[in-house]
Parts: C-alpha cells; structure tokens; sequence
C-alpha cells in the first residue's frame, strides 16, 4: 500500500480555531468582576500627590483590596516572593500578614506606585481587564488541545470508530 504525503498534508486545515479559541471574554470578565469593589478604592490613589500616606489609609481601612496586588503584576496566586540587596520577603495578598510599611516598600519597589502615582493608567479596572486578557491568552496551548480532541473525536464518530455524541 502506498502512501501519497503531499495528498495526506492536503487534507489539514490551516486552523482548528474557533471564535473562542483566542480569549475567553466571559472568564476575563468574570475575574475583573471578582476584585471589582476593591480595585475602584484603589483607583483612589491614581494621580495621588502622597501615595504611600493614601496606600496606608487604605489599606489600614480596606485590608481585601490588598487581593488586587498580585493582579496588577499580572501574577495569579495570593502570594509574591522577592528578594534583593535588603533580604528575601514572602509576600501574602490574602490579608494583612506584613506590617502595612511592608507592603509599601513592595508596592515602591516593583514600581506599582509609580504606574498610578504618576498617571501611567487612568483606571485600575480597565488595567486589569488588559492583564486578564493577556493571561488568559496564555491558555490557548490547553484551549488547542482540547480543540483538537473535539476535532478527531467528531471524525471518529463521523467515520464510525467511536461511538459518542458530537
């Protein structure tokens, strides 16, 4: 039996993408809707003339709107690890588990202050749909392969190998 390749490679489609296969808006929003609350306190410190003075007011009366951190450095997870010239710090958003002083030296140092100190973003709601958007396109490589398991599986069934719905 002979194989022909060139007539094999034919028959591939250039994509097996659908129209959700690029970005899952409705996990995106579901996860900004998630920190919605807090992420518009925090909003209050854009343009802030005395940032770190607001940050600790806020923080000091609003404890959960620490959760929103690790989002803006697009990392999923409550807990941030860094380590410079000062020593190695275990960072946990889940909660005030640092001194307030603490959190501000992370906030000075990855350079979240300076975005919104100096009007780099004009709103942390917005910001962070971009960074979930940005994370969730991450996920394509799971998204193709379950595409393509959907994929072989209706031809399976079309062709009678497996017995399944579609």
């Amino acid at each position: 039996m002979s194989r022909d390749f060139d007539k094999w490679l034919s028959g591939f489609r250039d994509s097996i993408a659908d129209y959700k296969y690029y970005v899952d808006f409705e996990k995106v929003f579901s996860n900004v809707d998630s920190v919605r609350i807090e992420l518009n306190i925090l909003n209050s410190l854009i343009g802030s003339k005395n940032i770190e003075l607001d940050f600790e007011r806020i923080v000091a009366r609003y404890p959960e709107t620490l959760r929103c951190i690790p989002i803006l450095l697009a990392k999923r997870g409550t807990e941030i690890k860094a380590m410079d010239a000062d020593g190695e710090f275990c960072y946990d958003f889940n909660g005030l588990s640092c001194s307030i002083d603490q959190y501000k030296v992370f906030m000075r140092k990855t350079g979240l202050f300076d975005l919104m100190e100096h009007h780099i973003i004009h709103n942390l709601f917005d910001y962070v749909t971009g960074v979930e958007v940005g994370l969730d396109s991450n996920g394509r490589k799971n998204r193709g392969g379950h595409l393509m398991e959907h994929l072989v599986e209706n031809y399976l069934v079309r062709v009678g190998l497996v017995e399944g719905e579609t």
